[in-house]
């Protein structure tokens, strides 16, 4: 073969296979960022939607929401105010997850005062009212057979020092640990950034404490969101809080929406959670970007690009 002749069918061979393997290529991206593609398939992580994300999509009964989510290919729900449903709606919502082979994530143990000065002051009243809610909760849990209820001890009182408002706290703890232990459910204290009037605000601070308590009914729920306000360094917090967190929450910083919209680098996070093992809830605690059915379409994408890390 003349050599002008060998260059020439080698060349278009080539063009061909790059054509080819360019088409393949954008043909398998396509396929995994396409919702249509995947939905059904589980993700690498537990993703937990709540009740409204997915109202235009799934319809506005949140039974219906929970059965779209599961089409989706979540495998959990977290639900905030589950605690003041009706018996009647629980027990629906209990059905409903145990028939799908979905988890129930946090709900969250408030008596009312969870944002009042309240377990920092060590009165009796707001102690009561934070046990009352402890019993409720365990009741709730078995209807619905959540593992997990978000506890947050309130505001600063600022006419005591630190370390009795710590103690104060701790103790209350421990008490109400003692009625959750025999349910079952363990609470996860959340440090928040919504507000500095608020005690809990730190890891470091909510690791301290439940090593205090030391208890398995009391531990970490590590919201990205508020400790990527609050203090940042996550993976390496994480690490170094890592015995004490039974739970995780996901906002992206700034806005709380769906990772992506933020400066937080999700998928390395959830990498990185995925590599130490963890196999619990990831609390889905935003808004959506966007509104509507596109904005749900959007959210779910963004989920399927950070959870594709592997």
């Amino acid at each position: 073969m003349e050599r002008r002749s060998f260059l020439h069918q080698s060349t278009l061979a080539g063009i061909s296979a790059l054509t080819f393997g360019g088409a393949t290529a954008l043909a398998g991206s396509a396929k995994g960022t396409d919702n249509t593609a995947a939905a059904g398939k589980t993700f690498n992580l537990d993703y937990a939607p709540h009740q409204g994300m997915f109202k235009n999509s799934g319809g506005e009964d949140f039974l219906d929401q929970i059965r779209y989510m599961h089409d989706q290919g979540f495998r959990s729900i977290e639900d905030n105010g589950m605690l003041g449903r009706d018996t009647a709606q629980q027990n629906k919502i209990g059905e409903l997850l145990a028939k799908l082979g979905m988890r129930m994530g946090v709900f969250v143990i408030d008596g009312g005062e969870n944002w009042k000065v309240s377990l920092t002051t060590g009165k009796k009243e707001h102690l009561d009212v934070f046990l009352k809610a402890c019993e409720r909760s365990v009741e709730l849990a078995k209807r619905v057979n959540a593992k997990w209820a978000t506890v947050v001890p309130g505001f600063f009182e600022r006419n005591l020092p630190i370390g009795i408002q710590t103690g104060n706290v701790i103790d209350a703890l421990r008490a109400g640990s003692e009625i959750l232990e025999k349910g079952g459910l363990t609470m996860v204290l959340e440090p928040l950034s919504d507000t500095p009037e608020l005690f809990l605000r730190t890891s470091e601070q909510t690791y301290e404490i439940c090593r205090a308590v030391n208890s398995p009914s009391c531990k970490i729920l590590y919201d990205i969101y508020h400790m990527q306000k609050n203090e940042g360094n996550l993976i390496t917090m994480i690490d170094r809080c890592w015995s004490e967190i039974a739970y995780i929450q996901i906002g992206d910083n700034p806005g709380r929406k769906e990772p992506g919209t933020g400066e937080i680098n999700y998928r390395n996070v959830f990498k990185h959670l995925h590599n130490k093992g963890y196999k619990g809830v990831m609390g889905m605690e935003h808004g959506n970007a966007k509104p509507g059915k596109d904005g749900e379409q959007a959210l779910i994408k963004a989920y399927r690009d950070a959870d594709n890390f592997l």
